[in-house]
């Protein structure tokens, strides 16, 4: 999978996606996007800058949404210029995936809309790599019928993402079985670890969730073989615009990836995975 200048392979070295969950001002992703890039480059691992323009799926009508299309796109073009990273973000209308193209280097499907047919079109014929992400009511092995509608485009840099299943109220659970049953389809498989921890609708109409949760999630992901970790970030969570209950704080994110590269590296030594 070609994703800007970096090639990411089911089986290859571990990769993150992660920054904060919007755009909440000009300067704050810039910072996270600087401050990634080297912790992953101490790292070893490859990254992609990862932020929202539009989060069109907001709990409440009142909820943070960002600063739109045409004025986020922009400014992740901006951050990739000026930081030499990989960018992605969400895509939520047909439209948007034309105009992501120059623009940023993945874009990603969000879980509610893993089964739009004409979303999915559109962000294969961009050219464009694209991460789909499973949705909380699909099983794994049927994120395949996502991945062929993509790949019908003659677009075959495709990865997917889990993020957890609905289980009863407020709650999503993870199930890492997951992760070999959608690696049989021959894409990298990421693991979303803050996206699973989330418990939507529960905080008087906003998401809630338990950021503690994430590392333990992530580590398990990477154990189980996921191929990328996927993880939302943020210096002050507690003060963040969206999804702050999920986001890992970005002081910790240099102990979790050290941890995580450590894991993958026991599993390829005792030849585990794969």
């Amino acid at each position: 999978m070609r994703i800007g200048p970096l090639t990411l392979d089911p089986g290859g070295p571990l990769f993150l996606l992660a920054g904060p969950c919007v755009l909440e001002n000009d300067e704050l992703p810039l910072r996270v996007a600087r401050e990634l890039k080297a912790i992953a480059a101490d790292a070893g691992v490859p990254f992609v800058f990862k932020s929202s323009f539009d989060k069109a799926n907001r709990t409440s009508l009142d909820g943070f949404r960002g600063p739109g299309a045409e004025k986020g796109l922009a400014q992740l073009a901006r951050i990739r210029d000026a930081v030499d990273v990989p960018v992605m973000t969400d895509i939520h209308e047909v439209c948007h995936a034309e105009m992501a193209i120059g623009k940023v280097d993945l874009i990603q499907i969000p879980a509610f809309l893993c089964r739009q047919t004409d979303l999915l079109l559109a962000a294969g014929r961009s050219g464009l790599a694209v991460n789909v992400k499973k949705g909380q009511f699909m099983a794994p092995w049927d994120i395949v019928h996502s991945i062929e509608k993509v790949r019908s485009t003659g677009n075959t840099n495709v990865c997917v993402t889990d993020r957890g299943v609905s289980f009863g109220y407020n709650a999503l659970v993870s199930d890492m079985r997951a992760i070999p049953e959608m690696q049989k389809f021959g894409v990298p498989v990421v693991f979303d670890a803050t996206h699973s921890v989330q418990k939507p609708s529960a905080a008087g109409g906003k998401t809630g969730g338990d950021r503690s949760m994430a590392p333990i999630l992530a580590r398990a992901a990477v154990a189980a073989g996921c191929d990328g970790v996927f993880a939302e970030t943020h210096p002050d969570p507690d003060v963040a615009l969206s999804d702050g209950p999920n986001m890992i704080p970005l002081k910790q994110m240099p102990k979790l990836l050290a941890t995580l590269v450590a894991i993958r590296r026991a599993l390829d030594e005792t030849g585990a995975r794969g």
